[in-house]
């Protein structure tokens, strides 16, 4: 059964939202039916690359898997809270790279007992798109602008970040040394009948899509009064409270990949998130700011820039001999919480 069981909560949270419940309660619900539409959305896309050979399969999976973020980060920039929605891919990219790989680390280690193995060659693509991401986002924070600025400035940034992914993609299609994000086997007795096209994981495509609009709809109505009641300021919330929702599907799916001792797939799922998170959804929603009237920009604070350069650089250092032992997890971990506690008592 799975996670399916929490499907249950997207009644309940649209119900709690209409009785207008207390604001916590209505999160934490809309948050727990967001995890089994996103899983969902996975494995309906899993099975419509299937036919699409490994290539293709790996860019389909590691773009849809970013439609969660997008969908949660355009509801969340309809209710204006623009802060929140920089800070959510702040977390985002910081929560997979070190929370999501380090967990994944972990658990791969202790379950095979030795060194987890992994092609360079992927890391080397990932860290050179984190690295321009990385730059993408210091130079907005480096001098202060106007607002109309701002957006003028981030707009182009997202052209270029845009076009990156873009190349990103073209030489993952073309060049046979780099592994795609997910190795599907092809089903061949698709392919030989040319039925690239399944009715059934298109209609729970749009019947996710259609569900994940709702209840994200009503998380990003209530998480502003749930920062409140809790004290969280915007920044600690987009990171703690909304990047995660995001990014729980991948979390599991990177865990269950390295446990099979399958790292290379877990940092395709990690890496390659963190990845499309800077250069697609982030500049994606600088546009979708320009047409909803949201002053949405790249402009993100200096901590939040300090936090995402030390999580490359980190991720870089640990990965750089080609293997890696279980107790790399908890330092990266150990790294997220340390940003927790200094995010949390930011003013």
């Amino acid at each position: 059964m799975g996670f399916k069981w929490l499907l249950l909560f997207i009644p309940l949270g649209i119900g709690l939202s209409w009785l207008e419940i207390n604001p916590i309660i209505v999160f934490l619900a809309s948050a727990l039916a967001i995890i089994p539409l996103a899983k969902l959305m996975g494995d309906s896309v899993e099975e419509l690359a299937r036919s699409l050979g490994p290539a293709k399969s790996g860019i389909l999976n590691s773009s849809m898997g970013t439609v969660p973020d997008i969908i949660i980060g355009f509801f969340a920039l309809q209710h204006g809270l623009i802060e929140m929605v920089k800070a959510s891919i702040t977390g985002a990219i910081i929560g997979n790279l070190l929370f999501g790989l380090g967990l994944s680390i972990l658990a791969g280690g202790l379950k095979t007992k030795n060194e987890l193995q992994f092609n360079r060659a992927n890391i080397h693509l990932y860290s050179g798109l984190l690295l321009l991401a990385t730059i993408g986002l210091i130079i907005p924070a480096t001098f202060e602008h106007t607002v109309k600025s701002d957006v003028e400035i981030s707009l182009l940034i997202s052209i270029i970040l845009i076009f990156m992914y873009l190349i990103s993609v073209f030489f993952t299609l073309t060049n046979n040394t780099i592994q795609p994000n997910y190795l599907i086997p092809i089903d061949q007795s698709v392919s030989e009948n040319n039925r690239n096209v399944k009715t059934k994981p298109l209609i729970t495509l749009l019947l996710v899509g259609i569900g994940l609009a709702v209840m994200s709809e009503i998380m990003t109505d209530s998480i502003g009064p749930t920062a409140n009641k809790l004290g969280f300021s915007p920044l600690f919330a987009g990171i703690f409270l909304l990047a995660p929702v995001g990014m729980v599907s991948e979390l599991i799916n990177s865990i269950r990949f390295a446990r099979q001792n399958q790292l290379d797939i877990s940092l395709a799922i990690t890496m390659g998130s963190s990845t499309q998170i800077a250069l697609l959804v982030a500049p994606l929603l600088v546009f979708f700011g320009l047409a909803t009237g949201q002053h949405m920009d790249l402009l993100f604070s200096k901590f939040e820039v300090l936090a995402i350069i030390l999580s490359v650089v980190t991720v870089n250092h640990i990965l750089q001999l080609g293997s890696v032992h279980w107790v790399s997890g908890p330092k990266l971990i150990a790294i997220y919480l340390i940003l927790g506690v200094a995010f949390f008592n930011i003013p």
